[in-house]
């Protein structure tokens, strides 16, 4: 396929091939996410310095500098994914999932020790476990567009997909990393659905998942700690855990308009990873419950325009990948939001485009440069492949039980 177009094959008696035509990407996602980075690298700025300081032997915008070097090679990245042609993913999926898992038994291996968790190489910069969404992701939808036609089979629907999540999902719960394990096979449950799989199927596939999360946490100190402390909270929030309650001073304190950027205290005072993990917890105490609305409005913007090109994706893969790295991006920011107000055991999940972290930011970008290739796509395909796809995964369960025939999964939800 060559970039911007589908290849066009004349054959007698054959339906003419789509013309695909390459436009300017979505400009309303491109503001969205500009104005993120902007709003995420002045709120570093305020949250990092004494942080910074602590950590980097006295140097107060060590994560700040590092964090601008990030953002350009990001936008770079962005501008490069954005000019190729999305079906590029069905040649990478492949080599890019298996070097995620060398990567994931390298920081096993050889990775740094940070906060009780051996998740990174080069002082945390880069961690195999958020390019592992990226490529998880991209490896489903590839996968599911390829097997549309046999996802009501459970040996060559939910067995493979439970394999595919159990190997990444594993590799990362050993570091420990529960909330990217988490993650992993949240996302990939919801392509499935996306993709339509049987409904049965993904019943099954949740209440398997949900009892295998239960077995985790209870074999898991990290995991149990972590329960035991947001249970403890939901009783009673003033017996949460010293990070939740530093953040939830934080809140308390930026009351509607916030104290000012800069001004806050509790950054300072004792909130821990205020330029990472914490970091919407300093957002609210300097502009306020207008500022929180703010950023929420923002990430709601990119979910708009994310599901949007889902919908106007010229085929099964693009509304696959587009659906996938929005919902991706948005749970990641919820639970981070989630966390910081209590609602949510402790995860560790980076704020996108806000959070300090090389891996992150670079990851999420790929995903937006993604979703711009898919929103530069515009044609129709011939009415055979229309068809031929809609009776590969867009059935109606009643129209076969009418016939006599076992049921099938549901119209399709992207």
């Amino acid at each position: 396929m060559g970039i911007g177009t589908f290849v066009n094959q004349s054959r007698t008696g054959a339906a003419p091939a789509r013309q695909v035509k390459a436009k300017g990407g979505d400009l309303i996602l491109i503001a969205g996410v500009v104005v993120l980075c902007v709003f995420g690298l002045l709120m570093l700025f305020s949250a990092s310095p004494d942080y910074s300081m602590f950590n980097y032997d006295g140097k107060p915008y060590f994560i700040f500098n590092k964090q601008v070097l990030w953002m350009a090679l990001g936008a770079l990245v962005v501008f490069v994914i954005s000019r190729l042609d999305y079906h590029l993913v069905q040649k990478v999926a492949v080599p890019a999932m298996g070097i995620t898992i060398v990567l994931l038994i390298a920081v096993l291996l050889r990775g740094e020790e940070r906060l009780n968790s051996v998740r990174s190489f080069f002082g945390g910069s880069v961690q195999p476990s958020e390019l592992a969404k990226l490529a998880t992701v991209i490896y489903l939808a590839v996968w599911l567009h390829s097997k549309r036609d046999y996802l009501h089979d459970v040996q060559l629907g939910l067995l493979p997909l439970a394999v595919i999540l159990g190997t990444i999902g594993g590799l990362i719960y050993l570091q420990p990393d529960l909330s990217a394990a988490a993650t992993i096979f949240v996302l990939g449950g919801l392509l499935f659905f996306l993709a339509g799989g049987d409904l049965k199927q993904i019943v099954i596939f949740t209440v398997v998942a949900l009892a295998a999360g239960w077995i985790v946490v209870q074999f898991s100190a990290t995991g149990r700690a972590r329960l035991a402390a947001y249970i403890t909270g939901l009783k009673d929030p003033l017996q949460s855990s010293d990070h939740i309650l530093y953040a939830l001073e934080s809140i308390v304190s930026g009351g509607f308009f916030g104290v000012g950027i800069g001004q806050a205290k509790v950054k300072v005072e004792g909130l821990p990873l205020a330029a990472t993990d914490s970091i919407f917890a300093v957002i609210v105490e300097e502009l306020g419950l207008v500022g929180a609305i703010f950023v929420v409005a923002l990430y709601a913007v990119i979910l708009w325009r994310g599901l949007k090109i889902a919908a106007n994706a010229p085929d099964l893969l693009g509304k696959l990948l587009a659906s996938g790295l929005s919902f991706w991006v948005i749970i990641e920011a919820l639970i981070n939001m989630a966390v910081i107000v209590g609602l949510l055991p402790f995860a560790g999940n980076a704020l996108p485009f806000i959070s300090a972290g090389g891996s992150n930011l670079l990851s999420t970008l790929a995903a937006i440069g993604l979703l711009l290739g898919i929103s530069r796509q515009r044609g129709q395909k011939p009415q055979e492949t229309i068809v031929q796809e809609r009776r590969s995964y867009s059935a109606s369960a009643d129209l076969r039980r009418r016939n006599g025939r076992r049921s099938v999964s549901r119209p399709r939800r992207p």
